[in-house]
């Protein structure tokens, strides 16, 4: 066939995947409809309430199962990537979404969002992780999201005390592959760098081979890459740790790839929101406990998820913030607070704690790798 009877092929077949999609729109509209007489006044539904505003788990379902079929030409993860964009827009037909991030734009956190919720979502920047925590609570955003962990330095302490505190608590998570670069204008050559900026975080995860490759650089912490890959822009002397993808959107070139100390740095991410999620049979718990001042307390309290056989998936400490020499353990474990094994646990958790808090109920996620900007 020539290129001209190919071309008049495709632009049927594009036709008919608009009128396909135009279908898909009206079906979601009518499942807009329906969510909201579920959960109308008088309607004895709460899995209305939670599924009105998003369904997490179908979402991964309807993904996974069109990436199984996906048997021809077109790429499998393509597949997931255009009907993530699909159902973002459908979303946005049954009910706008008001996401809140860790700004500015170009941030992991941006990147982990827009995986999450597509083009169609509409986002409120912040420009600390307490705007994200506020946008949430006084409803100005639906959810938020914010990183609360990393595989090299560990739990991003402010998002952990700000959970503590209330009011928001964790209804999904993310975890990305993080991959940082050297990045700079493209007068200046890897030998004339002076100057590295970034986000802490980001020269923490990066440490052991700046010391290696820069020992004489001056390290200036900025309160994000992007900012970091702005400032290397205004500098002939200057470089920024950042994601590939902040040279893309900077114009700076990349000077070394892969530089952080562990090959698999990976960083967690989690999306705030006022109800967590309901259960999927594969869900995390975290929660937040202070025992009592006595001897042997925390193997006492240890011991209630032991009993019933719930696997702790991580277990840290933090000041309460109270008073001096005072704890707050944080923990990870698998499993939902309505799983029976759980709420026995909890039970005898509270009876053994001055404070017990649950911070969240979510689906567990397989770790993935961003190699463009969702």
């Amino acid at each position: 066939m020539s290129i001209e009877a190919l071309r008049a092929q495709i632009d049927a077949t594009d036709e008919r995947i608009l009128e396909l999609l135009n279908e898909r729109a009206t079906l979601a509209v009518a499942i807009g409809h329906a969510k909201r007489a579920a959960h109308a006044p008088g309607a004895d539904n709460k899995q209305g309430a939670e599924k009105l505003l998003r369904d997490p788990e179908r979402e991964r379902a309807v993904l996974d199962r069109l990436a199984a079929l996906a048997k021809g030409q077109f790429p499998q993860q393509a597949v997931r990537a255009v009907f993530r964009e699909i159902m973002s827009g459908c979303l946005s037909l049954e009910q706008p979404l008001h996401v809140a991030f860790l700004g500015p734009e170009g941030t992991f956190t941006q990147m982990a969002a827009r995986y999450l919720f597509g083009l169609s979502a509409q986002y409120r920047e912040a420009a600390t992780i307490e705007g994200v925590f506020d946008a949430v609570r006084t409803g100005d955003a639906a959810l938020g999201v914010v990183a609360i962990e990393n595989s090299t330095e560990g739990s991003v302490t402010l998002t952990a005390d700000l959970l503590i505190e209330g009011n928001v608590v964790v209804r999904e998570e993310l975890v990305l592959l993080i991959e940082h670069a050297l990045l700079a204008r493209d007068s200046v050559p890897f030998s004339s760098v002076q100057r590295v900026y970034s986000h802490p975080q980001a020269l923490a995860q990066c440490r052991g081979w700046l010391t290696k490759n820069l020992p004489g650089a001056q390290l200036v912490q900025t309160a994000s890459t992007t900012a970091a890959a702005r400032q290397a822009l205004l500098d002939t002397a200057g470089a920024a740790v950042a994601s590939p993808l902040a040279a893309e959107l900077h114009g700076l070139q990349i000077l070394r790839e892969r530089i952080q100390d562990r090959t698999e740095n990976a960083t967690r991410f989690v999306v705030l929101g006022k109800e967590d999620a309901p259960r999927t049979g594969r869900d995390r718990t975290s929660l937040a406990f202070s025992v009592k001042d006595q001897r042997g307390a925390l193997r006492r309290v240890l011991s209630a998820f032991e009993d019933e056989g719930v696997n702790l998936s991580r277990l840290e400490s933090r000041p309460s913030q109270q008073k001096p020499w005072d704890y707050v353990f944080l923990v990870d474990l698998e499993g939902h607070r309505t799983d029976e094994t759980v709420q026995r646990a909890l039970e005898n958790l509270r009876s053994s704690c001055d404070m017990v808090k649950v911070l969240g109920s979510y689906a567990r996620r397989d770790p993935i790798r961003l190699t463009s900007i969702p």
